[in-house]
């Protein structure tokens, strides 16, 4: 009995994932899983590298607008101080602020500043103690 080649359900089985691949990538059964297996990992990589890319393309817009502004303050002082006054607003809220309303973000910044420079007042006024 000869010996007969694989249908063409198995070929549509293990070249539908790398349909778009050129030469031995879509057409050799090794290959195909070497490349299905690469693609898998790079994908999940990329995924991760992803929300580092963002998250460090927000703090260069957030430390682009606060660089205009008059009184200096750094990036890491402004996080903190958001953080220690409870405005939790994330990298991304801030970033998005910055980009469409830059004067808010500059508001946000003074005030900051006038807590760091007078740390025993508030917005409102009131002495803490």
């Amino acid at each position: 009995m000869t010996k007969t080649k694989p249908g063409s359900i198995t070929r549509k089985r293990r070249t539908k994932s790398t349909s778009s691949f050129r030469g031995t990538r879509s057409k050799g059964t090794r290959t195909i899983f070497q490349q299905i297996t690469k693609a898998f990992v790079s994908s999940q990589r990329d995924r991760d590298r992803k929300k580092r890319d963002f998250r460090s393309l927000w703090i260069s817009r957030i430390n682009a607008i606060i660089g205009q502004n008059k009184e200096k303050i750094y990036y890491s002082n402004l996080m903190y101080n958001l953080y220690k006054n409870q405005l939790l607003l994330n990298r991304k809220i801030v970033s998005q602020v910055a980009i469409l309303k830059g004067n808010c973000l500059f508001m946000i910044a003074n005030d900051i500043i006038f807590l760091i420079k007078n740390p025993r007042r508030l917005n409102s006024g009131k002495v803490v103690e």
